[in-house]
């Protein structure tokens, strides 16, 4: 049976998603199994997910995955490179999966494989160094790079999904994996152009009580429906508000906190000690240089300890987070050929070693945090990561 991984966030799952899953299976041809690698109770543009990882799994399951596997929430904290490292790193090191698939504006794997080999020549990384030096942000100064190496070309780079994939592309290339990158042709960036989904759109009606649950497959707005009348969701973080600002007055110096650089410690500490709202604290942290989506990752990683020195190394462990029949097939090969140890009941994450175990215990102090953003207060208690098992859907 061939194999491909899907690295995602489904912050929720939606129609758009599910069109990813079948289209991904068409282009493989025949039978083809789907492992997704998730993000899990925060989300890549520094934010609460909507609804716990185990919820959106179960949602991924329904909706045509096989098994979703968990990117631990410092890396999903990272920048997209290095969220786009870790988790190819993990569908590698898992041994089963022989494709990456994602979804691009572009829809050429070739102009996206040149794309990648380019932006990483010496030339642009001159390019990118320089407009660094000069004060520009980081995105502007790789779309300025690519502009010098590429000419009229460097217009793949100005696409959110063209980004992500020639991210993707560059770890695969980077890491000697053997996996082959798939792209599958969206249209209209984070909107999908022919299911009318926005995973935004849904999040803000969501939070506002509109949801159009239409827009989701029925099996996955039947999950999040439960979530929701359980009072574990929908969650944001503005529902954790006093958490995050208690956390923020107790940290002495932001200098090791991941993201942090060149004065933005020190402008973290100042407002933090002072602001009265989320914000405020960001609004007054922000330079032109820095996007609002790294304060937030940033101030975040600070709730969560998460240091610089944390993503140094890749990914230390994988955690199983649900599967069905298909799934459970594929982890019997995956326990047999995984380069890394491969946690299904947490019970066995007692037996990592250091810098996984250290890493865990991290994974658990999040979800005990994440919890405190639920809406029933009753559902916020601590050390659900040491309790939680993977959902089983047997289809």
């Amino acid at each position: 049976m061939k194999t491909a991984g899907i690295i995602s966030e489904y912050n929720p799952f939606h129609r758009g998603h599910y069109g990813h899953i079948e289209k991904t299976r068409a282009a493989v041809g025949g039978q083809c199994a789907i492992v997704c690698a998730m993000s899990g109770n925060f989300v890549q543009r520094g934010d609460f997910a909507i609804f716990n990882k185990h919820a959106r799994a179960k949602a991924a399951i329904l909706g045509g995955a096989d098994l979703v596997v968990e990117i631990p929430s410092p890396y999903v904290l990272s920048s997209a490179e290095g969220f786009a490292a870790a988790g190819v790193h993990i569908l590698d090191k898992l041994g089963v999966c022989e494709y990456i698939s994602f979804g691009s504006e572009s829809g050429d794997i070739g102009m996206l494989g040149d794309a990648a080999a380019a932006i990483v020549s010496e030339e642009a990384v001159r390019h990118l160094k320089d407009w660094l030096g000069r004060g520009l942000s980081y995105a502007s100064s790789q779309q300025k790079a690519a502009d010098a190496v590429l000419g009229r070309r460097s217009e793949i780079f100005r696409s959110p999904n063209n980004l992500l994939g020639i991210e993707y592309i560059k770890a695969i290339n980077e890491s000697g994996s053997l996996m082959r990158p798939l792209t599958v042709k969206r249209e209209g960036g984070a909107h999908d152009a022919e299911t009318g989904c926005c995973a935004s759109a849904l999040r803000k009606m969501m939070l506002r009580g509109e949801t159009q649950w239409e827009l989701m497959p029925e099996t996955g707005a039947a999950v999040f429906k439960d979530e929701i009348a359980a009072g574990r969701g929908p969650v944001s973080m503005k529902q954790a508000e006093l958490a995050i600002l208690s956390r923020l007055r107790f940290i002495g110096d932001f200098s090791c906190v991941q993201g942090s650089s060149e004065g933005l410690d020190r402008r973290f500490m100042r407002y933090a000690a002072s602001e009265p709202a989320i914000d405020t604290v960001l609004g007054y942290a922000k330079t032109k240089r820095y996007a609002m989506s790294r304060l937030r990752r940033m101030m975040l990683c600070a709730c969560l300890g998460i240091m610089s020195a944390d993503t140094k190394k890749p990914p230390p462990y994988i955690r199983v987070l649900a599967m069905n029949r298909t799934g459970m097939i594929l982890l019997k090969t995956a326990q047999k050929k995984a380069q890394l140890p491969v946690i299904i009941k947490p019970a066995t994450a007692h037996r990592l070693q250091e810098r996984a175990a250290e890493m865990f215990c991290k994974e658990s102090a999040a979800t005990d945090f994440y919890t405190l953003a639920y809406p029933d207060e009753n559902k916020r208690s601590g050390g659900g990561e040491w309790r939680q098992t993977p959902v089983i859907i047997n289809n």
